[in-house]
This record gives C-alpha cells, sequence and structure tokens, in this order.
C-alpha cells in the first residue's frame, strides 16, 4: 500500500486530490496538511511513502518544507504542484531533489499513475512534462558546464549511454529496446549512476547532462 500526504493551503484542492486517490485500492492517503511546517509535522507522524506538495503556500512553502524533508535520510518522495506558468521555482525543487512535478489539472489517471512511478523509484512524470520542464529551466547556470561533464566523466560508457537517454525523456523500457537491453539491466545502470553522481532521482540526471552540453 503506497501512503500518500496531501499538503495544499486550500481545502478544496485537498479534498479534490484525496477523492481521486482514495478509490485506487493500492493507494492510502494518510494524512493531509495545510503548509510546509505542518507537512513536516505530518510526515513524522503518518511517514508516508509520497508527498503531494504545492509549491507556493502561505507560511511556510513547498521549496521549504521540501528542503527539510530531503534532509531526513529515508524521507519521503516529493511530488510538487504546480501551475508551472507562474512558478519560478521549479528549477530550485529539481536541484533540491523533487522527484517531480504535476500540474494541478493534470487527469485522474495520470495523477494516480505518477504516485505509483514515483512509490516505485522509476520515472517522475510523463515524459512530455519532464520534457518541458528541463528545456525551460536548462542553461541557466552556463558557468557550470565543465563541472558538470567533471562529474558525468566517472560513468562507464553503458552508463553514459543510459544517463543521456534518461535526459531525453525515455522511461526505462524506452531505453532498453532503444540500447538492447533488459528493463532491469536498465534500471540497475540508473541506480548505480545515481550513486556514482550523488544525485536523488532521474530529474536531477536529467538536468545534469544538460547542463554537460550532452544530448
Amino acid at each position: 500500500m503506497i501512503r500518500v500526504l496531501v499538503v495544499d493551503d486550500e481545502a478544496l484542492v485537498r479534498t479534490g486530490l484525496r477523492m481521486i486517490l482514495q478509490p485506487a485500492d493500492d493507494i492510502e492517503v494518510v494524512g493531509e496538511a495545510g503548509d510546509g511546517g505542518e507537512a513536516i509535522t505530518a510526515v513524522a507522524a503518518h511517514r508516508p511513502d509520497v508527498v503531494l506538495m504545492d509549491v507556493r503556500m502561505p507560511g511556510m512553502d513547498g521549496l521549504t518544507a521540501l528542503r527539510e524533508l530531503r534532509r531526513s535520510p529515508g524521507g519521503p518522495r516529493v511530488i510538487m504542484l504546480t501551475t508551472f506558468d507562474l512558478d519560478d521555482y521549479v528549477h530550485t525543487a529539481l536541484r533540491n531533489g523533487a522527484s517531480g512535478f504535476l500540474l494541478k489539472d493534470t487527469s485522474p489517471r495520470d495523477l494516480t499513475n505518477a504516485v505509483r512511478t514515483v512509490a516505485e523509484g522509476s520515472a517522475m512524470l510523463t515524459p512530455k512534462v519532464t520534457q518541458r520542464l528541463i528545456d525551460t529551466f536548462a542553461g541557466l547556470e552556463p558557468d557550470g558546464a565543465a563541472e558538470a561533464r567533471q562529474r558525468l566523466s566517472v560513468l562507464t560508457g553503458r552508463e553514459d549511454e543510459v544517463v543521456r537517454a534518461v535526459a531525453r525523456g525515455l522511461s526505462n523500457a524506452e531505453i532498453g529496446r532503444a540500447l538492447i537491453m533488459s528493463e532491469g539491466t536498465v534500471k540497475a545502470h540508473v541506480s548505480r549512476a545515481l550513486a556514482k553522481l550523488n544525485l536523488s532521482n532521474r530529474v536531477q540526471m536529467a538536468l545534469l547532462v544538460r547542463d554537460a552540453g550532452k544530448k
């Protein structure tokens, strides 16, 4: 059972998210919070696997709460809820370990599937949304290209191929078909690359590739 905490300052939004997720037989909404401070307390009390958290909230916002949650080893995976076109903080959240993003108009089916995939540690979002985020915020730190290339130099040739495919928004299955390897082998390469690069998730990996100027 995937345990989910819903965090948004609007009670109506929290209720809507709960109504979407609760019918799934493998997901349980274990709690709600109205701001980042309440979210940190609720995480300690309910131990969720996944937190759905709004970016903009009064009091402690979602980015601050994300940073606090990521400091604790073994903490939940965090999906940020965003309007996308209005949020200027997506890049910071990706750097700070957000497992992905959902637009607030995401369909119920995609919302439920995103929670499942994040809980599994796989792809965070649909490739289209992930790619759009990466393309929008890539290049904000051009001076870091040399450093990014140096970090990526620790990868083996096969790991580098897999990491570049991740940056293109491909799923494990799609990478396996493209590189002629099993999905399990792809997952193993991704896990080893994340450990070598000291990254938390695939979105951070994709951003690093873009910073390095690789495709």
